[in-house]
């Protein structure tokens, strides 16, 4: 199947309860050119220096998603474009991302990414840390950044009882922080689901979903 039918067909389950992100990583431009011309125009990537060397190759109106973890010294190098940092798990990173951001004169979207799995492999933070986090004084100091929501990854299983108790919990924590109210903290956006769990996650709440096999085929 072509990769404009998979969009098609993953926009059409969506339904508009969520919106779609290309997972990139590893594919060549001209498969993110298909993808593009398809109507695809917010793209994922986990890798900083992918996503420096796809963004000149491609239009200007495609949003780019860091979805991996950043290392603070590689914040410079995507700070001029990137739309939104699904990966923020520490107040250091938000430094650094309020730094580089006010070199380029912009404000930064952010997610607080969220230790959901039951996965030792995976980054975030506990819920008690991101409520620190978002009550943290020292963020009236970074208003180049904005902390606009959540982003989780399930545990890589066949359970679903199981991936859906992780979505829905990010959820609840989600709704709980959401009422904390400061001026760089506005939550908008929930980042859960990939190819193997996107509609479960949207069943669930998420408003971003982060697909990338079952639009461009499994990597090689």
């Amino acid at each position: 199947m072509k990769i404009a039918d998979n969009i098609r067909r993953i926009e059409t389950e969506l339904d508009g309860r969520a919106q779609l992100i290309a997972v990139t990583k590893t594919k060549p431009v001209d498969m993110l050119r298909e993808a593009y011309e398809a109507g695809c125009r917010k793209f994922g990537e986990n890798k900083v220096q992918e996503m420096v060397e796809k963004y000149p190759l491609l239009p200007g109106d495609i949003e780019w998603h860091l979805i991996g973890h950043l290392q603070t010294n590689k914040v410079k190098y995507v700070a001029p474009f990137v739309a939104l940092i699904h990966s923020v798990d520490s107040l250091k990173l938000l430094q650094e991302i309020n730094k580089q951001a006010a070199k380029n004169n912009r404000i930064i979207n952010c997610l607080l990414q969220i230790y959901i799995a039951d996965e030792e492999t995976k980054f975030g933070l506990l819920p008690d840390e991101a409520e620190d986090l978002l009550n943290e004084p020292m963020l009236e100091s970074l208003p180049n950044i904005r902390i606009v929501g959540l982003m989780g990854l399930a545990t890589n299983t066949e359970n679903e009882i199981q991936i859906r108790q992780e979505f829905r919990g990010l959820k609840q924590l989600y709704d709980k922080l959401a009422t904390i109210n400061r001026k760089n903290v506005q939550f908008s956006e929930l980042s859960m689901g990939m190819s193997g769990d996107y509609l479960i996650a949207v069943e669930e709440g998420s408003t971003l979903v982060r697909v990338g096999s079952a639009i461009f085929g499994n990597r090689v």
